[in-house]
This record gives structure tokens, sequence and C-alpha cells, in this order.
């Protein structure tokens, strides 16, 4: 995109000091805005087809980071085993199920400082330093001698994973309201692919190369999305372009490096660092949505962490057939991929149109409220496959409604933080991968030890349970949230006007 500004004369660009000299004047980031007759440099304005080109890089980052993170799955007990120096045999369940979710552990922490710092310098920088760290953090991974150096390395990728926090804030930066549905869709739904890919060949990979052989697919895969980056990815973040657009033409001007812009602000730094908690602690709604949200997303885990054992000890399949298994959610995800994107805009327009053509983001909530109504029989229904060992057939069509109604319960709730949330979606953003990390990492453990004590079916009957209790969120936000979002500076109509 070209550099050269077009400025709107309407507004005060410059700043007077005390002299009256050329070098007294500076231009402010807070007076330049984009030229509303049409800017190369605004994000909103580019190509259709390079944003889309964008989305599908952020959904191809996205499906490595699945990848890399869900392939151990069938095969953790294995992985603990050849470290330990034993016997091939399946590890102990605690020690499979925190080798799983030891990254979301590492995940919520990263979000506190990835969202801040795109906020101060950008989504590129970040992206790019994050995307580094992954890579170097897989390396490790692979060449780890022992259990407690690979968990070290699993927790850093998940502490490096900057595209859940920010792939939904860059959608925001390029796309209008009516459009961002179905990006967000891609960006979430895509890469759940590799979540399904990953497990189905990493049995036949443990048996033919070993685990580390995993590992090191990972790192290309990911090397490739780095290179991709670098040639084709640029800045999106709105104020961070005006800055740099003040920047250099103060450099024009020469304005003093006393009054530069292009200092870093540190008094915004700690800010912005602070932010994610202070919009969830700010903003009752986003701490509704973020419970139900991290509720829902850790049966993403628990399913992951409790199948391997169904499967090897229940049904008695080999780790090859496990991993084939996984494609049931697979079925799933493209289901809940293809109502999310037929129904996910079409619902909102629709009822923008009802409202005298005023949207508002609970419009993304009805299909949130459709899938947590259709979780629990599904949750339930798992748990009767496991106790019971009912047919192979029951427990892959059970997978199946699954991840359909978890994922239709958890798509839209980005899309609602997004449009509620503005310029500071990326904090939001980062407070729900945060405490769906943390759920994700607590509460399988939690699973497994109640299924323990009240097998397979009283165990999930407690988690379909507490799961149809979690849907009223939701729904009460759909009727209600305009409203409460209004006592929050963060997702009140004034803020979203500036």
């Amino acid at each position: 995109m070209t550099d050269s500004p077009k400025i709107e004369q309407a507004h005060p660009l410059l700043r007077e000091s005390e002299s009256s000299s050329r070098s007294s004047f500076e231009y402010s980031p807070d007076a330049i805005e984009f030229d509303r007759n049409g800017d190369p440099d605004n994000p909103l304005e580019w190509p259709s087809s390079y944003k889309w080109g964008i989305v599908a890089l952020l959904s191809f980052m996205g499906f490595t980071i699945t990848f890399t993170c869900i392939s151990i799955a069938p095969i953790a007990g294995y992985i603990v085993d050849d470290l330990k120096g034993g016997p091939r045999s399946p590890g102990s369940k605690s020690a499979t199920v925190v080798l799983v979710t030891i990254w979301e552990l590492g995940e919520s922490v990263g979000p506190f400082f990835i969202a801040p710092l795109s906020e101060i310098f950008g989504r590129y920088r970040v992206y790019m330093i994050m995307n580094t760290m992954f890579i170097i953090a897989i390396v490790f991974a692979a060449l780890s001698p022992n259990t407690g150096l690979l968990l070290i390395s699993r927790a850093l990728m998940g502490i490096s994973v900057a595209s859940n926090v920010l792939n939904p804030a860059i959608i925001g930066d390029m796309f209008i309201p009516e459009q961002r549905g179905t990006a967000i869709t891609m960006i979430m739904f895509i890469p759940l692919a590799g979540a399904t890919v990953g497990p189905v060949i990493s049995g036949a990979i443990l048996q033919m190369l070993g685990w580390r052989a995993i590992m090191w697919i990972s790192v290309a895969m990911a090397a490739i999305c780095q290179v991709m980056f670098l040639k084709f990815f640029q800045e999106t973040y709105q104020v961070q372009i005006l800055r740099r657009r003040a920047a250099r033409l103060n450099q024009e001007i020469g304005a003093s490096e006393k009054n530069s812009h292009h200092r870093i602000d540190w008094t915004g730094l700690r800010s912005s660092a602070i932010r994610p908690v202070v919009v969830l602690c700010n903003s009752g709604v986003i701490g509704a949505l973020l419970l139900f949200g991290s509720f829902v997303f850790s049966h993403f885990y628990i399913v992951t962490t409790t199948l391997p054992d169904i499967l090897g000890n229940v049904y008695g399949l080999s780790p090859t057939a496990t991993g084939l298994a996984f494609t049931a959610n697979a079925v799933g995800t493209l289901a809940s991929f293809a109502i999310s994107k037929v129904l996910l805009d079409r619902i909102y327009i629709k009822l923008r149109s009802l409202n005298n053509g005023k949207g508002l983001p609970e419009y993304r909530l009805p299909l949130s409220i459709i899938g947590g109504l259709t979780l629990p029989p599904a949750v339930i229904l798992y748990g009767w496959c496991a106790e019971y060992k009912l047919p192979l057939f029951v427990l892959l069509f059970t997978m199946v409604w699954l991840r359909t109604s978890m994922m239709l319960a958890i798509s839209p709730l980005t899309a609602y933080i997004v449009d509620s949330c503005g310029i500071y979606s990326a904090s939001a953003i980062a407070s729900l991968v945060s405490a769906r990390c943390l759920a994700s990492a607590v509460l399988p453990l939690s699973i497994s030890r109640l299924t323990g004590r009240l097998g397979y079916s009283g165990g999930f009957y407690v988690l379909g349970g507490l799961g149809l209790a979690s849907t009223l969120l939701p729904i009460l936000i759909y009727r209600h949230g305009e409203k409460w979002r209004q006592r929050s500076w963060y997702t009140s109509s004034i803020s979203q006007s500036r």
C-alpha cells in the first residue's frame, strides 16, 4: 500500500508550541484520520482479494497451531513412557492429561502481554516475534530428552501463540460488522481441521518414525507460515498506522525528537498491559460470556483427553485406529462451519432489519444459544457410550454431535466481542482466551477424577447439567445485553462511536 498520506484539511493536524519556528509544529496522531474520500492505508478499504488472502493465511497459521497442540493427544501415554525409558504402554491418566493440557496453561498467560503489546506496537511486530518464539519452542520439544523439558516446551508453545488473540482483532481491523461473521467463522473452523488431521496421522507416524517426527512436521509447517507472513502480511491496526503516518510527517517537517510521537509511551504500555483484566472486571456482560465460553471450550479438551482411553481400553482400538476415530470431530467441525457460514451473518442482518437498521452485537448470539442447548444431551450420551460400551457408530455419532454443538456455541462469541468492544477487542479477546485456556487446563483433570468416582455415566451427567445451566448466560445477554453493555466504557455505544 502506498505511504503517501491524504490529509483531511478540516482537522487540526498540527499542534503548536511556544516557538513559531518550523520545528515547533507537530503532527498529532490523535488528530489525524484516514481520508474519508478513500485512503489506501485504511485496512477497511484494502482490496477484497488481499483481505481474504490474509484470512486464509491466518487460518493456515491457526491450522498449524492446533495440529501441533492436539497431534500428541492419542499418543501422549506412549511419549511419557518413551521419555521415562519404560515399555510402550499407556502412562498414567494424569500424566497424559497434563502433557496435553499444559499447553493451555501456557496459553492462558500469553494473551495478557500479547494483546497489550499489539495495541502499542501494532499487530505485525507482535505476530512476527511470537511466531518466531513458537517455532523455537517446537524445536526444543522435538529435542527434549525427558518429560520435564517436554512439558516446559509445550507450555512455551502455548505462551507464544498469538493467533487466538490477534486473529479476531485483525478481522475487526479489516472488515465492517456485517462481513465479519464469515471471516471469523473461517479463522475459527479451518484451524480445527488441524485438530483432526494431527491425531489421525500421529498414530501412524508413531509406529513408523517415532513421536519426534510429528514435532519436526510442525516445525516445517510453522516455518512456512512465517515466511508467508514476512512476504504478504502488513500492519492492520488503524491506531498504529496513523501513528506511523504522524511520525513520518513529523520527520518531514523537522519536528524535534523531544516531541516525537514515535517514542514508546510507557504509561500507555502499562495501561494496556492491565487492560484485559480491566475490561473483564469492568464489564459484567463480557465476564458472563467468558464464563460460558470457557466452560463450553473445555469440552474440546475433555473429549480429547478421555477419548483415547475410551477407544483403547473400552473399545480395544489400536493407536492408528484411535487416531482415525478423531475424524468424527472433522465431520462435526464441517457441519458447524457450514451452519455458521450460512446463518451467522444472515441472522445478524435479519435482526438488524427488524430493529430499524440498527445492528447490535447481541444479534450474534442466537447460534450460541442453540449450541448451548444441544450440547448437554450429547455430553450425557458420550458418557453412556463409555459406561455401557454402546456400538462404536453411536460413539462416533456422539462425537459429531458434540463438536457441532460446541462450535455453534463458541463461534459467535468472538464476533460478539469484536462488535461490542471495537478498538479494545484485542484486550477483551485476551481475557476470553485466558479464561478458556485455564478452564481447559483444569476441567479435564477434574472430570478425570469425577469419572473415577462416579463412572463415565455419572461424571458426564454432572457435566451436562452444568452445561444446561450455563446456557442461561447467553439467553439473558441476548435479552438484556444492550442495556447492560452501557454500564461499561469498553462496551458502551458511546465508546464505540468515538
